[in-house]
């Protein structure tokens, strides 16, 4: 299997989902009852925080790509 690269923000959109998702089951199956406008503001501030991370890990790899690149 081809190795690729690890990506945190798809990490995080992807925990989000599935918490949003866990949150709409538990409510399903009468185990918890949730506000509703809990999972609509779950998924945004999910959103904003994969977006935010995504931006820092751009900048961690374009600096450690300038560090280890050949001085010439």
């Amino acid at each position: 299997m081809k190795r690729h690269a690890f990506e945190p923000a798809r990490l995080i959109t992807g925990l989000t989902a599935l918490g949003v998702g866990g949150a709409y089951a538990c409510e399903a199956a009468g185990v918890v009852d949730l506000p509703g406008a809990l999972p609509v503001l779950a998924v945004p501030a999910g959103l904003c925080l994969a977006g935010v991370t995504a931006a820092v890990w751009s900048v961690v790899r374009r600096q450690c790509s300038k560090s280890s690149a050949p001085r010439g």
